[in-house]
């Protein structure tokens, strides 16, 4: 075989291109990504609290909301006109008024018109129910809530962007019950994005909610897709994940590694393929390193939003290269998304009205959600006295509260004034007060199920209403902390075997939260009554009569020993 002529070679070279066949790129592709996580519907801007490695010292300044987060979105849109916008979940529920009021349609339609593409479903999305959640994802008004459900607009049309759940299995088809992944095409790439929720959904929601849906291992969910999502031509591969954990580095220390919590060791599971993952939950803000893994998270409410660059070799599609920002969303930074800046001022002005109608003065402005040593706090006796207020009528004797169903404290202005919309930023759920029979055992069993839970921390969760006593011991196993005879009921130790009747929210009455013994509780009555109308009747009363509410430390109903 005779070697051909370099002159010769670069003729037919250029023959062969000039027949119509073009050389790959070779330079790496840049691909961005702009991850959101646990915005819980939170239109406007918010309190935010943080360390950074830019500073000394805890910051504290206005942050987020949705016209800033659209702002921002649109300015790094016309650096990559090809970048993805993503969330991690929890992007609806437990959201201030302005969204809640009205079903979060609002939220839904904001995050649309400020270019959301694609994110995991998070607990949250599965408060009302699953036929709710395909109603927010599909549009329409047959809802669960037709008090709010399209009120805002006569014709709700559902989320402009996809929610996927590659865990969350449908008993009767087998199935993932919403979309498992989505493949886009970046810049020629491919680019397969998973999603899931943490696989103890069924704990933190109403179980009426969810029947017939089955919440699996986060990791084997995932991984059992790749291959599927490889066949369609997948070559990047990114996991939305609403689960999370904790670090006490700064938000924005860069590949931070003193991450702990369930998703480190979800991360270590995944198929090395995945490179970055995306997750939320814990509302704490990080861009981590795991196992050589990218792991981030915006902390909550739209303070925060992660920016993702991958370089991403064009021929092998592998990942060369990945930096993380997470970046604080300050107003005013860019220059406004008109669309959602006007959206925002329609959302306002339409819930203005019903939001400041004024219910009653307090004694502070600020009633917190600061835990004693005991876990007790100053709001959490407050919502449990009202609810207990509520429900004395049919019987109740001791009121419960939990303390993942605070969304915030409730704060008031100068006038120690509390309107109707700073309680419905604290009891966003709309839950309804369900009273019910224990034994004195029961109720022992359910104060040391406390310490029991998978996310059970060295403090109590359970908020109880005056006249229920009871003092507990760090230093002692599980199961045995509650000091016997410290439980008592108006000065009078509980009796084993004596029945009384108890009150808390529809979520704890079903044995949300990992507290199965309400769930074994007896004679159930959902009284309809809402916590929030409960509170609101209960400030109105207290003010009455001359005793607002309110007080700058617990009134010492919980306490340790040692």
């Amino acid at each position: 075989m005779t070697l051909l002529s370099r002159p010769l070679c670069a003729a037919l070279a250029a023959a062969f291109l000039s027949a119509g066949c073009a050389t790959r790129p070779t330079a790496p592709i840049e691909i961005n990504l702009i991850a959101l996580n646990d915005f819980h519907g939170h239109l406007d801007s918010t309190k935010f609290q943080y360390n950074s490695i830019h500073t000394s010292g805890q910051q504290t300044e206005q942050a987020g909301g949705i016209d800033t987060i659209a702002a921002a979105v649109q300015a790094w849109r016309k650096e990559d006109k090809d970048l993805l916008f993503v969330g991690a979940g929890d992007l609806i529920g437990a959201s201030p008024a302005m969204s809640s009021m009205w079903a979060d349609e609002p939220a839904l339609e904001a995050l649309t018109l400020a270019g959301m593409r694609i994110s995991s479903v998070g607990n949250h999305e599965f408060d009302n129910g699953r036929a709710e959640l395909l109603r927010q994802q599909r549009g329409g008004c047959e809802s669960v809530r037709p008090e709010k459900a399209c009120q805002y607009t006569p014709r709700f049309r559902g989320a402009g962007f996809t929610y996927l759940a590659a865990n969350v299995i449908d008993d009767a088809t087998g199935k993932p019950f919403l979309p498992a992944y989505r493949i886009e095409d970046v810049k020629g790439v491919k680019v397969g994005l998973i999603g899931a929720v943490l696989r103890n959904t069924a704990s933190v929601v109403l179980a009426s909610g969810i029947a017939g849906l089955t919440f699996e291992d986060e990791a084997s969910a995932i991984n059992r897709v790749i291959p599927a999502m490889r066949a369609q031509g997948a070559q990047v591969f990114v996991v939305l994940i609403h689960e999370g954990g904790q670090t006490p580095e700064p938000f924005d220390k860069p590949d931070c590694s003193a991450l702990k919590g369930p998703i480190v060791d979800i991360v270590k599971k995944l198929d090395p393929a995945i490179r970055v993952i995306v997750s939320g939950h814990s509302h704490t803000g990080f861009q981590c390193k795991v196992d050589g893994r990218v792991v981030t998270q915006g902390d909550m409410g739209g303070h925060v939003l992660s920016r993702i660059k991958m370089m991403v070799d064009p021929a092998s599609g592998a990942v060369r290269d990945i930096g993380v920002r997470n970046v604080v969303m300050k107003p005013g930074q860019y220059p406004p998304d008109e669309r959602v800046s006007a959206y925002l001022t329609q959302a306002r002005e339409r819930s203005e009205a019903a939001l400041a109608r004024p219910v009653a003065r307090v004694a502070v402005r600020s009633i917190d959600r600061k835990e004693s040593a005991g876990g007790e706090t100053v709001l959490g006796g407050l919502i449990a006295d009202a609810v207990l207020a509520a429900t004395t009528s049919q019987g109740a004797q001791i009121g419960f509260m939990n303390m993942g169903g605070m969304r915030q404290d409730l704060d008031v202005g100068a006038s120690l004034t509390a309107t109707y919309g700073d309680v419905q930023i604290v009891l966003p759920f709309g839950n309804t007060i369900v009273v019910m029979d224990m034994t004195g055992a029961q109720i022992r069993a359910l104060l040391e199920q406390q310490w029991a839970r998978p996310e059970a921390s060295t403090v109590s969760v359970l908020q109880v209403s005056e006249g229920f006593r009871y003092r507990w011991n760090p230093a002692a196993p599980r199961g045995r902390r509650v000091i016997r005879d410290s439980v008592t009921l108006n000065g009078k130790v509980l009796d084993d075997a004596a029945v009384y009747r108890v009150a808390g929210n529809n979520f704890l009455a079903e044995g949300g939260d990992s507290f199965p013994a309400f769930a074994a509780a007896a004679n159930k009555r959902d009284t309809q009554i809402r916590d929030i109308d409960a509170v609101v009747q209960f400030l109105i009363k207290q003010d009455k009569a001359g005793k607002p509410v309110g007080a700058t430390a617990p009134a010492g109903r919980i306490g340790t020993v040692q």
